[in-house]
């Protein structure tokens, strides 16, 4: 928590340098709109995120339990963890410094900016430097992710949508699912996990679904919000910038 306090510290110093201005300028204030942002992309992006899991059990006949470690200190330990990971990458990558990008640059190059630092962070934090091949695929992966968090910034003018989608996806797959690096979460596989021949269509359909969802169906609630505040005369200086 410390971390996240002196990062908020050094982002209002930077913001307040550039242009005698605060942390406004990255819509933490909650408001009752923010507030249902955050749940709705929030649902959206679990469910999308769990689609795949359920495709493996249907598909690959996989049967998930309730760890049997499981309390409801695991839970929070667990959630607080993804939090303060989720909030440590939002301050960098959609902070302040990609707020100035935007005024400086316009929303198109400070995002195209931004996912790409994402991309190139992740080499760093998945330990994967000197693998060329999952260094492509982790930079694509996680920079069209980063892109999706940048764009729900610019849409809604504040870090609540960013952060949920974020964190709905973190949360579901590396705790809920147990397929995170701080081990057993709230469900584990059944083992011997089962050995299945499926098609490559089937194959593909499990892999790329909830990858598909999460991102259109983001894209497309993110589209929606934005018109909804442009309609309401809300609309945000940035916006504009983007189609």
């Amino acid at each position: 928590m410390a971390g996240i306090i002196v990062q908020l510290l050094l982002s209002w110093f930077i913001i307040w340098l550039y242009e005698k201005g605060n942390l406004s300028v990255l819509g933490l204030f909650p408001t009752a709109a923010r507030v249902r942002d955050f749940f709705l992309f929030l649902v959206v992006t679990m469910l999308s995120c769990s689609s795949g899991f359920f495709l493996r059990m249907y598909f690959g006949q996989e049967q998930w339990g309730l760890n049997p470690a499981f309390t409801w200190q695991l839970l929070l330990d667990g959630a607080w963890w993804n939090i303060k990971s989720v909030l440590f990458e939002e301050l960098i990558f959609r902070g302040v410094l990609f707020y100035i990008l935007i005024r400086l640059l316009g929303a198109t190059w400070a995002m195209i900016i931004s996912s790409a630092a994402f991309g190139v962070y992740h080499w760093f934090s998945f330990g994967i430097l000197g693998n060329p091949a999952q260094m492509i695929m982790v930079f694509f992966i996680t920079g069209a992710a980063g892109l999706l968090y940048a764009y729900g910034f610019v849409k809604t003018g504040a870090l609540y949508a960013t952060i949920a989608i974020h964190f709905g996806w973190n949360f579901t797959k590396g705790f809920i699912f147990s397929e995170g690096s701080i081990g057993n979460g709230i469900l584990v596989l059944a083992k011997p996990a089962p050995k299945v021949d499926v098609s490559y269509f089937i194959y593909y359909l499990v892999i790329l679904t909830p990858f598909v969802l999460y991102f259109l169906m983001n894209f497309l609630v993110l589209k929606r919000r934005a018109q909804a505040i442009s309609k309401g005369g809300r609309e945000f200086k940035f916006i504009k910038a983007v189609s």
